[in-house]
This record gives C-alpha cells, sequence and structure tokens, in this order.
C-alpha cells in the first residue's frame, strides 16, 4: 500500500473528497492525501460512473501519514470534526451515496478505535447518532488529475471559496495545534 514501511493509510469520506483532502493536507505528519473512490460494487471508477451514482463507490481521500508524528486515533477525530457524520449520503448540498460518511479500515484494531470514538462521541453528546459507515478497505481508484489538490490549485473557484474555505478556517482554528 505504501512504498515507505514507516509510512500508514488512512481512507474517509465524507462528502466531496475536496473538502477532506483540504483538511486534511496540512497536518502535521500527513505527507500525502490522494483523492479517488472506493467502496462499490463495480471493478473499475471514474467520476463520471461514480457522480452518475452508477457504481455506488464513494469518494474518499488516501491519507498517508507517519504514526510517529500523528496518530491514526487522531486522524479519525479529525475526520469526524471536519464533516457532519449525522446524515445519510448527504453533506450540505451534495447529495447521494458518492457523498457518503465512511471510514474504510486496514486491520481490526483500527476498526475496534473507531467504534470506539463513535461510542465516545455519542456518549458525550458530541453527536447524537453518527450513521458513518466502516468496511474493511479493498481497493481505491485514484480520482482524474484535475480533482488532485483541488482547493490549492482553485482557491477562487465558487465552490471552494463558499463551502471548503469556511470549514477549513472554523477546522484550523478550532484544532490549530494538528496545522502546519
Amino acid at each position: 500500500m505504501n512504498e515507505d514501511p514507516k509510512l500508514s493509510t488512512a481512507f474517509f469520506g465524507g462528502g466531496c473528497f475536496w473538502c477532506i483532502e483540504a483538511a486534511f493536507s496540512d497536518l502535521k505528519g500527513v505527507s500525502k492525501v490522494e483523492n479517488g473512490y472506493s467502496g462499490g460494487s463495480e471493478a473499475n471508477a471514474n467520476y463520471k460512473s461514480v457522480s452518475a451514482g452508477i457504481t455506488n463507490h464513494a469518494e474518499i481521500c488516501k491519507i498517508t501519514y507517519d504514526p510517529k508524528k500523528i496518530s491514526y486515533e487522531t486522524l479519525v477525530k479529525i475526520f469526524f470534526t471536519a464533516h457532519d457524520p449525522t446524515t445519510y449520503n448527504r453533506q450540505g448540498n451534495d447529495i447521494g451515496p458518492q457523498y457518503r460518511s465512511i471510514i474504510f479500515f486496514n486491520k481490526k484494531n483500527e476498526f475496534d478505535l473507531i467504534e470506539k470514538i463513535i461510542n465516545e462521541m455519542e456518549r458525550d453528546g458530541i453527536y447524537e447518532k453518527i450513521v458513518t459507515e466502516t468496511e474493511p478497505f479493498q481497493k481505491f481508484y485514484k480520482a482524474e488529475d484535475y480533482h488532485q489538490n483541488y482547493y490549492e490549485n482553485n482557491p477562487k473557484q465558487p465552490y471552494c471559496s463558499y463551502v471548503i474555505k469556511p470549514k477549513l478556517q472554523k477546522l484550523r482554528k478550532q484544532l490549530k495545534q494538528f496545522y502546519n
């Protein structure tokens, strides 16, 4: 999965992958974020088929990180802060199963940690009911090149200005200790 054995990967989907990508790109300990697709029924995925709802893949981000600098637990908690994990198949105006809240886990201990965090957040009243799906990781289909580093490359695009930028500003203020 990684060329560097010291690095690990996490797979998160929480609405449009551009938003999740922006939330994770500048975290301390994260070396790379790639947009893509996973969790569908078809043997291949691309933006046209995924956005049409044909494949049941979710838009996700593959996050490559150094576990000595940032823990998987911290990444999961940031993921739950970076989007609304209480809505089925939707984030804001992005509607459909490709925008569902989902975490693909690599190991059983990651699944156990995700479940623990969900239970704690619900118990502590942070969220009433989290609907985030958890599935074992199977395959990642990298999104088309124009989807990579989208916010960084298109900061004046309306979706970036009106949706991503305010989310990112709030997240960076709330969790500033994790950002470069």
